[in-house]
C-alpha cells in the first residue's frame, strides 16, 4: 500500500494570487502570470491542449523519456534512497514513464509531486494509488522556489528534479537566472536536475501549438479571467476578448495576449477595484521562450550547473538536459 504525504499552503496561495491579479490590471501595459491558468477547469484545458495534433512539445518529451528511461535514470544509485522531485507535475503522464522504470529496476525512492493547483494533485494522487500502489508519494502544493525551501528537503537525503514540459520557456530571462540560481542553492551537492527545453525551429510550427485549430489555447488563456469572475467576484465578459498569439523567431519568443474587442469597465468586488479597457487594449497572458543548444550550456554555466548529458527527440524539436549540483 503506497504511502501518502500531502503538504499545502491554499490561504498562502489565494492572498498571491489577488495581489498578482491587482497588480497585473493596474499595471502599463496589463498582464496576469500564466501560472494562475491552474485551476480544476485550467487543469482540464491544459490536458486537451497536450493532445491536440499542433502541441508537439508533449509528444516529443514523452518520445525522449520512453527512449532514454533507463540511461536517464541509471545515474541515480540502487544502493541509496533519494527522492523523485517534481516541480509543476499537473497529470504526471510523461514522469510515469520514469516512475514505472524505477519500481520495476528496485530503486529505492519517493515521489514528491510540486503543483500550484491542488485539483492537479488531488487527480495525480488518485491516478498514483491506482496504478502504482507500492509508490511512496509526498504531494506538496504551492510554487517551486517556496516549496524546494522547506524543511522537506533539508535532510541528507538525495534528490533527482524534474521541471519538464518545457516550463522554464514560461520565465523571462532575469527569472531564470534567478530561478537556477535559487535551485542551487537549495539542492545539495551531488543532486541531478532534469530539465525539459522547447527548441528553435520553423516559426510556423511553434505559432501552431498555440494557436490551434480547435480553439483549445483561446479557450485555456480566457479561463484565467473566469477563474478571476469566479473567485473574486468579477464580471469579465470573455466574449469581448480575443486570443491573439505571436511569435518572433529572433528572440526565440512565443506570445499570448487577450484583446479587448470592444472598450468596457468591469469590476472586481473581492479587491473593490474597477479594472478599464479601451478598444483594441492587450492583456499579457503568457511568453514561451525557445532555446538554442547555446543558450542552454550558457545557462548552466551561469548559474553553477555541471552539464551531465541531453537527450532529443527525433526531429530535434525537444531536449532534456541532465544537470548536476556540483
Amino acid at each position: 500500500m503506497n504511502s501518502i504525504k500531502e503538504i499545502s499552503r491554499p490561504t498562502t496561495l489565494q492572498s498571491s494570487f489577488m495581489k498578482d491579479v491587482k497588480l497585473g490590471l493596474t499595471s502599463f501595459p496589463k498582464y496576469l502570470p500564466s501560472k494562475y491558468f491552474y485551476d480544476k477547469k485550467g487543469d482540464e484545458l491544459f490536458r486537451k491542449i497536450m493532445e491536440l495534433p499542433e502541441y508537439y512539445l508533449t509528444r516529443a518529451e514523452f518520445e525522449i523519456l520512453k527512449n532514454y528511461a533507463e540511461e536517464i535514470m541509471g545515474i541515480m544509485s540502487k544502493n541509496e534512497a533519494f527522492r523523485l522531485v517534481e516541480l509543476g507535475a499537473g497529470d504526471g503522464m510523461k514522469t510515469k514513464v520514469l516512475l514505472k522504470f524505477l519500481l520495476r529496476a528496485g530503486y529505492d525512492f519517493t515521489y514528491v509531486p510540486i503543483d500550484i493547483s491542488k485539483n492537479a494533485l488531488d487527480l495525480l494522487q488518485e491516478d498514483i494509488r491506482d496504478e502504482f500502489p507500492s509508490l511512496r508519494i509526498e504531494t506538496v502544493q504551492g510554487e517551486y522556489l517556496d516549496a524546494l525551501s522547506r524543511s522537506l528537503f533539508k535532510d541528507d537525503q538525495s534528490s533527482f528534479v524534474l521541471f519538464l514540459g518545457s516550463s522554464i520557456g514560461n520565465f523571462s530571462i532575469d527569472e531564470t537566472e534567478q530561478f537556477f540560481n535559487e535551485l542551487y542553492k537549495t539542492l545539495k551537492p551531488g543532486d541531478y536536475l532534469l530539465t525539459g527545453w522547447d527548441l528553435q525551429k520553423n516559426p510556423h510550427i511553434i505559432l501552431d501549438a498555440y494557436n490551434d485549430s480547435q480553439g483549445v489555447t483561446r479557450d485555456f488563456n480566457l479561463n484565467l479571467l473566469r477563474r478571476i469572475n469566479k473567485d473574486l467576484e468579477a464580471n469579465f465578459d470573455l466574449s469581448n476578448f480575443s486570443h491573439y498569439p505571436v511569435y518572433d523567431p529572433e528572440m526565440g519568443l512565443a506570445k499570448s495576449y487577450l484583446v479587448a474587442n470592444s472598450a468596457a469597465t468591469y469590476r472586481i468586488e473581492d479587491l473593490e477595484m474597477t479594472v478599464d479597457f479601451e478598444a483594441g487594449e492587450a492583456i499579457f497572458m503568457e511568453i514561451s521562450r525557445k532555446y538554442t543548444l547555446d543558450d542552454i550550456f550558457n545557462i548552466a554555466d551561469i548559474s553553477g550547473f555541471r552539464h551531465a548529458n541531453y537527450w532529443q527527440d527525433k526531429k530535434s524539436y525537444f531536449i532534456d538536459t541532465l544537470w548536476r549540483r556540483t
